[in-house]
């Protein structure tokens, strides 16, 4: 079954802040907490995380012989990920269905990507090989 990641981010921070500024934090754990029952007694939810909103760090590979490191936060905040849903699901469709009822607050967004399988990758790649065995071994397969 396809794997999605639905990562929950910021489009509107002014906004956003404002929502989440009026709603008392055991209303949010409430909210959130429903959802992520929702997903667990439905079956599809692999993993899940929130993110923390303070500490950032970005490499990046530019031209230069070795990467750049550069301590966060973003410039702008509507860059920011605020947590991920890893999901198995049997479409897209259906991605985007838990998607809608994922999104927390005004001025959030949640971006929905397709994780690609092992499967899908050359099987005669020693280094393809290689994480197979790994994911077998640690019970991924």
């Amino acid at each position: 079954m396809p794997k999605y990641m639905l990562i929950w981010r910021t489009v509107d921070a002014d906004k956003m802040n404002a929502a989440m500024s009026e709603i008392p934090f055991e209303e949010m754990l409430e909210k959130m907490g429903r959802i992520n029952d929702e997903l667990i007694k439905a079956g599809v939810l692999l993993a899940m995380e929130g993110l923390d909103p303070d500490e950032h760090t970005v490499v990046t590979y530019g031209d230069a012989d070795q990467p750049v490191v550069t301590d966060g936060p973003y410039g702008e905040t509507k860059e920011l990920f605020g947590g991920f849903y890893l999901i198995s699901v049997a479409s897209k469709e259906e991605a985007i269905e838990w998607a809608k009822r994922i999104g927390y607050f005004p001025g959030s967004a949640i971006e929905i990507r397709r994780v690609p399988t092992i499967d899908e990758f050359p099987q005669d790649n020693p280094w393809i090989q290689q994480e197979l065995e790994w994911r077998t071994k640690n019970g991924q397969l």
